[in-house]
């Protein structure tokens, strides 16, 4: 069964769904009208116009830190523009270590080099931190003009029906603190679908979705970790519309759990393995999707580069991204036809 997103400025007062006593949701819908509004114009934009909506449908794209290991981000950053990107996102070890030469750099200083090159800081990736530890976090993204933090959800995975839902029901619960923090300062806590965790299925994250009523509490989309079934996925698009605020353009393929060679590793990213992203991309077009779009793969070991030096990482990621433009293209000409 599909659960569509609902509208949640006529969610009734007595949601079985929703945690909260009517009181805070109702005071949550004061505070996000200053939070959705801000996040619009940064993430996901919220009501578009016919003219817009009609729009040719293209992508934002985030470059994900860690796919070049633990390279300096001075060498990393002037590969933003290069590789189409628009924004970084910083990641922590193991998988890289440029959340940890931020603070080695200060604020002030990485925030030159994100001017000198003409790049944002468009998300910040603590799944070492996981979603009940990030008060700080959440602040210094404040600071940085950082719309989104992406960490993961606790185990156990596997779960189904009502006893998936109770414990959604605990895990929202417990997280109302932060989001609470995050709501007021503006960021969107994205949390990411992932194998053994409690967001672990299309159920899961339908459910989470339509746990709590404003964007602060979103998901993460990776493709990845679900079933390789590209009209599945749409569809799974569609039900979540705009609680998806990163979405990552990474396939199955071999996997990234053991040794494999270069052809068969990359074979997680678009254009490479088996699925085929045009349903995926006309799901995104069908939602409006405006939020970041993430070329991604994970190399084994872990904070190894995904090609052996920044230039090659980006003509890798190049070849992936020519392959959505390609599939774009197709789906905007079959549009305007």
């Amino acid at each position: 069964m599909h659960h569509r997103q609902r509208s949640h400025a006529t969610q009734p007062a007595t949601n079985p769904r929703n945690p909260l006593p009517r009181r805070d949701v109702l005071k949550m819908g004061v505070q996000a009208l200053t939070a959705a509004g801000w996040a619009s114009h940064r993430v996901i934009p919220a009501n578009l116009s016919a003219a817009e909506s009609s729009a040719r449908f293209s992508l934002r794209y985030l470059l994900a830190s860690c796919l070049f290991g633990y390279a300096p981000l001075e060498e990393i950053l002037p590969e933003v523009r290069k590789a189409g990107a628009e924004a970084i996102d910083l990641w922590p070890k193991v998988h890289g270590n440029q959340r940890e030469q931020l603070d080695a750099l200060g604020l002030e200083r990485f925030q030159e080099l994100l001017k000198q090159h003409g790049v944002q800081l468009g998300a910040i990736s603590r799944y070492d931190l996981g979603p009940f530890q990030l008060a700080d976090e959440i602040r210094l993204a404040q600071r940085l003009s950082c719309p989104v933090i992406v960490t993961g959800a606790p185990g156990p995975g596997g779960l189904k029906n009502a006893e998936l839902r109770q414990a959604l029901r605990h895990f929202v619960e417990k997280l109302e603190s932060t989001l609470a923090l995050a709501d007021e300062c503006g960021v969107i806590i994205a949390i990411e679908n992932h194998g053994n965790s409690l967001i672990d299925s299309p159920d899961a994250m339908r459910w989470l979705a339509e746990a709590w009523p404003t964007r602060t509490l979103s998901l993460a989309f990776a493709p990845y970790h679900l079933p390789q079934d590209p009209h599945l996925l749409g569809q799974l698009i569609r039900d979540l519309g705009q609680k998806i605020a990163v979405f990552y353009m990474w396939q199955h393929g071999k996997g990234c759990m053991k040794p494999l060679p270069l052809e068969e590793e990359v074979l997680q990213l678009p254009g490479k393995g088996p699925l085929d992203f045009r349903p995926i991309l006309a799901a995104l077009k069908d939602i409006h999707y405006t939020g970041y779009s993430s070329i991604f793969m994970h190399a084994y070991p872990r904070g190894r580069p995904i090609r052996e030096t920044p230039s090659m990482v980006t003509a890798q990621l190049l070849e992936a991204r020519d392959y959505l433009e390609h599939c774009l293209a197709e789906l905007n000409e079959k549009s305007a036809n």
